[in-house]
């Protein structure tokens, strides 16, 4: 992999990690359209930690309140809200992490295919924009309930299956529960935050025992656009959602779902 193509991913990477758009049908474009090999697990695992770093940072002062919270909460034994989030965040994680466990293998043969990225791209874009239009938007990110975590954990379980967006389709249940975009945004954020941990850390365990030479100039890279490009977009994306909604984000969803069935047109003739 040359510089190009170690910065291209990794800008992409960190642009459509947090966007409720699908990183997994970007990161399809540069293999279908411009024949580029795979990355590898050494730079899967640099662009990862580079996004995961800018979505802490952004949550910093949210992360350091629900840690001062549980060891309040161990010191005190009485349960405040900062540790409450923190075990609902928790709790939220459980069903992503069950059905990959279950299911990453019947994932990896059957839900790779072009169509099911477009079929998904399409179809969990206009359920963003029916939730968005629906949504009453009344509940902040204090409001929120066991029930109601559970419900977006279930939800986040469907973005195992490629083109649905893990970011999209939290933010989908949030809004259909009644949450604010500020606070269905709020929470994904930190949603990803143990999901990219745990993906993070199997694939350093898969490289640490991997007869795979590292070479850390284009890890370095990766990294560091990764870091730069996600960092960006949170900000952006915050200010966006603020201010039109997630309907700019549903018809780009719409528009690549087209350019993808596009794509597939040939294999169907």
């Amino acid at each position: 992999m040359d510089w190009i193509q170690a910065t291209s991913i990794a800008l992409i990477q960190g642009l459509t990690e947090f966007l409720p758009i699908s990183s997994s049908a970007h990161l399809l474009f540069p293999s279908l359209l411009l024949g580029w090999p795979d990355q590898g697990l050494t730079f899967d695992v640099a662009v990862h930690l580079g996004s995961l770093l800018a979505v802490v940072i952004y949550l910093r002062r949210d992360l350091i309140s629900m840690v001062l919270g549980l060891w309040q909460w161990q010191q005190e034994k009485s349960l405040n809200p900062q540790a409450t989030l923190a075990l609902m965040l928790i709790v939220a994680t459980l069903p992503a992490v069950f059905f990959g466990l279950v299911l990453k293998d019947w994932i990896e043969v059957h839900a790779r295919a072009l169509w099911v990225v477009a079929a998904t791209t399409l179809g969990f874009g206009l359920l963003l924009g029916w939730a968005d239009w629906r949504s009453r938007r009344q509940y902040d990110l204090a409001a929120m309930s066991w029930r109601h975590t559970l419900a977006i954990g279930l939800a986040q379980a469907l973005a195992l299956v490629p083109g649905t967006s893990r970011s999209g389709i939290t933010m989908t249940a949030a809004l259909m529960l009644g949450y604010t975009r500020e606070a269905a945004a709020r929470f994904s954020f930190l949603m990803s935050i143990p999901v990219i941990l745990a993906a993070s850390s199997l694939m350093s365990l898969e490289l640490v025992i991997s007869p795979v030479t590292i070479s850390w100039a284009p890890m370095l890279l990766a990294f560091g656009v990764s870091f730069a490009s996600a960092w960006a977009c949170i900000v952006l994306f915050m200010q966006i959602i603020s201010r039109l909604g997630m309907w700019p984000f549903v018809i780009y969803r719409i528009v690549l779902g087209v350019g993808l069935c596009w794509l597939l047109l040939p294999t169907l003739s």
